[in-house]
C-alpha cells in the first residue's frame, strides 16, 4: 500500500500525538479514530431505532 501526505496544522498534529500511544503511527491513530466514529454512529442509529420504532414480539408473528 502506498502512502500520501496530508497537511494538518501543528496544533492538530500535537492533538493526534497526544491521542496516540508510544510507538503508534499517525496512520494508526487516525484509523483508530475513524473506527471509533463508525461504532459511535452505529450505536446512535440502533439507539434511535430502539427509541422510535415499534417492535412486535416474536411469539406474535
Amino acid at each position: 500500500m502506498g502512502t500520501t501526505t496530508i497537511a494538518v496544522s501543528y496544533e492538530t498534529k500535537e492533538i493526534l500525538r497526544k491521542l496516540g500511544e508510544k510507538g503508534e503511527s499517525y496512520d494508526e491513530i487516525i484509523r483508530k479514530l475513524i473506527e471509533r466514529s463508525a461504532w459511535k454512529d452505529l450505536d446512535e442509529r440502533w439507539n434511535r431505532i430502539l427509541k422510535e420504532d415499534e417492535f412486535i414480539p416474536l411469539d406474535e408473528l
